[in-house]
């Protein structure tokens, strides 16, 4: 599995065309509450932006546990949004654009009891309101769960939900797809077409609300430029997806970038990368060094933002 093997404002307008941009428009995002953490990746955030959801993992990814992240002032209070958790691995979390329900993928079991760790699942918290606690962490079932692994939720207004999976039937390794709400119930869910999954690896998809545009990483394509890009598809007038094509230079990296997510009240777009500009030189001084190793663009999995204009995205 791709997930595996590979382990997820500034005010320049992303300029879609598309093509190679000469100046970079990527900045760590919330450094200083981040700060402490050195592999993080996925973020989800509450349309006010008082709430901040995020992945923290080892480095070498054996444990791997959500924080939130609430807004106090001017600082944040974190806490770790499923308690116990680290015995199994709870990742990607998804806020519903209501803010009622939170998304994301376990491998932890279906009884709390079974010391059986299971293949990655799709799970849910949920509550009354704003203010509320969350509830208990809910599995969502069939038809979009399997004996495979799904990851990746994202759901637009509407409540449908479009995920990533390696089940065999797929068009490639690790697909998108989507299950539609039929308004009380989930739809066999079906393998976007080939305009954005190919016979490699698709998958961190973010719907938007509208479910106009899709946002995900593709995996080693003939046009990319690291590992991972982050590849954009608009829906067509009859519905169909159309070609999905590489954010370009502006965003990705010749590294991983991967798990967007969108903020509409400042147009933010915020990703996960495992960029680095630590390279080979002659280094004078063992603090030199050392400078380079704490640099925010280590290699590690870090949380990054730009400017995003939806109206020229769009166009």
């Amino acid at each position: 599995m791709l997930y595996k093997s590979l382990s997820l404002t500034c005010c320049l307008l992303i300029t879609l065309n598309f093509s190679a941009q000469s100046t970079k428009q990527v900045e760590p995002a919330f450094s200083k509450l981040f700060s402490e953490y050195q592999n993080i990746r996925d973020f989800s955030m509450t349309s006010d932006q008082t709430e901040v959801y995020f992945t923290v993992q080892s480095l070498l990814e054996e444990v791997s546990i959500i924080v939130q992240a609430t807004k106090n002032g001017d600082s944040w209070v974190t806490q770790q949004l499923i308690t116990p958790s680290g015995k199994h691995k709870d990742l990607e979390p998804f806020l519903s654009p209501d803010g009622l329900r939170l998304y994301f993928a376990s491998n932890r079991p279906l009884i709390d009891s079974s010391e059986v760790k299971k293949d990655f699942d799709i799970w849910y918290l949920e509550r009354k309101n704003m203010d509320d606690k969350w509830s208990v962490p809910t599995n969502i079932g069939a038809p979009i769960n399997s004996e495979f692994n799904e990851f990746y939720p994202s759901v637009s207004e509407n409540k449908n939900l479009y995920f990533t999976s390696d089940k065999p039937g797929g068009k490639g390794k690790d697909d998108i797809y989507k299950s539609e709400w039929n308004s009380n119930s989930y739809q066999t869910p079906v393998s976007l077409n080939d305009s954005i999954n190919t016979d490699g690896y698709e998958f961190n998809a973010f719907i938007s609300p509208k479910e106009d545009f899709l946002i995900f990483s593709g995996y080693n394509r003939e046009d990319g430029i690291g590992s991972g890009d982050l590849y954009m598809s608009t829906k067509l007038k009859n519905g169909d997806w159309g070609y999905a094509k590489n954010l370009g230079e502006s965003i990705n990296s010749d590294k991983m970038d991967y798990c967007p997510f969108i903020d509409f009240k400042t147009n933010t777009l915020y990703f996960t990368s495992k960029r680095s500009e630590i390279e080979p030189k002659e280094y004078s001084s063992l603090e030199e060094y050392k400078t380079a190793l704490n640099k925010f663009e280590n290699g590690q999995s870090k949380i990054y933002k730009a400017g995003f204009d939806l109206n020229q995205f769009l166009q």
